[in-house]
């Protein structure tokens, strides 16, 4: 007899989640970025936190805008669709006139004031402005790596001489998406911004086109890709304004034809006699800024970058490095920031080997962090942030310092002359290696980037291991508990058949820290 067909794991993971938020009528938006699912709710107070946590795949939950499930990399992708198509099927399939559920007006009614308290807290116009930046430039995340890591290999043929053919198709692959990158951001800024996405990149198209080496602006030739992302964000977000005034004042009967030539020929001529130079001047000092900055203080910008990441990351306020970071690498092929940033992912991880040695007996807190320490060498951090150092609250300070020390260290070999750069922005940890880049050999960046990670990796540890905790910490996290005795029951005693509820998040042991912590 054959087997029974074992379920798909992913939808299982969408059908386990679902109920908890409060059914397809408590869903009003569904999305998701490199590690999250990002939900818009009608009704937060419907939301089961605790076993929505307890859930295997579940690494987390992040409260922002929107409710945020952390599932990891490449699995958040997968589970996404079917999700979607689990709550389509359940709006479709429920029953015209429930007499027991709410309706999604009446969910949306009931969570108004809910969602207005929570955006009056947090919803500050920076706060918005900088998640409409990452907005627009995350979803090109996904490119930039493999571009990136082809670049990478193609680099490491050339100097090995291997495959002298393979090399410039590889060079083409790996900068085909560079070269129109600005276009992808005009289209993402004007579809973010509330205008027509195809005519914001329209606009962001003239900035590279190879024409405009003929205009003269300021008494100079103008360069393709002059101003890069950062003129194509301001071209992108000029052409929403004029298209919407546009939408206002031409009739109806001319609208199609007026309103997209007025959106390019004003918006376009602004860009070329304006906007391109202005953006240029930008993005140059931002890089010469950068370079001397690790230049002249490296060691100490390495420590303080590298320190503060982890704050800015809780903050979304690292949200205003994407473009920076887009910037550097369309001028130098990397972005010497972004390893020193890495280093902090490292502090994360020495911190949560400190912990799983001093406290022994929690098997709680040690299975979280065996399960999320090889997630965290690899540079998806949240496991390790909301189920370890941030609930504990010392520990979370004392990675930061771990990630200070790494930062510095890179820092400081910068400062030597040896820059160590990312050819692209989304990994870190160990992910990041096959995409180092910058003015030294392959070598000796990776020399100097294994040696930052070792750095933070150790200062982590030692400086969670002697100050991470007090006393009262310690006597409670280590108090044996009567629960971890049926935690290590004998698979033999499991009963074959029903559900099986485990928890890899340590939410009950944290408990009582987690107030007086935060």
């Amino acid at each position: 007899m054959a087997p029974a067909e074992t379920p798909d794991k992913n939808r299982a993971t969408a059908e386990a989640i679902l109920p908890l938020l409060g059914g397809a009528a408590n869903i009003a938006s569904i999305a998701h970025c490199m590690t999250r699912l990002r939900l818009g709710l009608h009704d937060r107070s419907l939301v089961q936190d605790e076993p929505l946590k307890a859930l295997p795949a579940v690494l987390g939950v992040v409260e922002d805008e929107t409710y945020q499930i952390v599932l990891g990399p490449g699995t958040v992708a997968r589970v996404t669709p079917e999700f979607e198509r689990l709550v389509e099927a359940e709006r479709t399939t429920a029953p015209a006139t429930p007499e027991a559920a709410p309706t999604a007006a009446e969910l949306a009614e009931r969570g108004a004031a809910i969602k207005a308290a929570r955006k009056a807290r947090n919803a500050t116009p920076f706060k918005l402005f900088l998640r409409r930046i990452a907005n627009i430039f995350v979803p090109l995340i996904p490119a930039l790596i493999g571009c990136g890591i082809i670049a990478g290999l193609n680099g490491l043929l050339t100097n090995l001489h291997w495959l002298p053919s393979l090399v410039p198709a590889l060079a083409a692959l790996a900068s085909g998406f560079m070269s129109l990158i600005a276009v992808f951001v005009g289209y993402n800024t004007a579809k973010e911004f509330g205008g027509t996405p195809i005519l914001g990149g329209a606009v962001a198209a003239i900035i590279v086109f190879p024409g405009v080496a003929n205009v003269d602006a300021f008494g100079q030739k103008l360069s393709p890709g002059q101003g890069g992302v950062l003129g194509a964000l301001g071209a992108a977000v000029l052409a929403v304004y004029v298209e919407k005034w546009c939408r206002r004042w031409v009739p109806e009967a001319l609208d199609v034809l007026v309103t997209p030539t007025l959106t390019v020929i004003v918006s376009g001529l602004v860009t070329l006699y304006g906007l391109m130079y202005i953006a240029g001047e930008v993005s140059t000092a931002i890089g010469d800024f950068a370079n001397w900055l690790l230049a002249n203080g490296g060691a100490g910008a390495g420590f303080v970058l590298g320190g503060l990441f982890l704050p800015l990351v809780m903050l979304g306020l690292h949200q205003a490095l994407i473009p920076i970071h887009t910037t550097l690498i369309e001028q130098q092929g990397y972005t010497v920031l972004l390893p020193i940033l890495a280093m902090a992912g490292a502090g994360q991880v020495g911190a949560a080997a400190a912990v799983y040695f001093r406290l022994p007996r929690n098997g709680s807190i040690r299975r979280t962090i065996r399960s999320a320490l090889p997630a965290g060498f690899l540079g998806v951090g949240e496991p390790l942030i909301y189920g370890v150092s941030l609930p504990l609250g010392r520990p979370f300070i004392t990675a930061c310092i771990g990630g200070a020390f790494g930062g510095g260290f890179v820092g400081l070999f910068n400062q030597l002359g040896a820059a160590v750069g990312s050819t692209a922005i989304g990994p870190s940890g160990w992910a990041l290696f096959p995409l180092l880049d910058g003015n030294k050999g392959l070598g000796e960046m990776v020399v100097v980037y294994g040696g930052g990670l070792l750095a933070g990796y150790a200062v982590g540890f030692v400086a969670t291991y002697y100050f991470g905790f007090t006393k009262t910490m310690l006597t409670e996290l280590n108090a044996p508990a009567e629960a971890e005795a049926a935690s290590t029951t004998e698979p033999s005693s499991v009963p074959e058949s029903g559900p099986v509820q485990v928890r890899t998040g340590a939410d009950d042991a944290l408990e009582p820290v987690a107030e007086g912590s935060r």
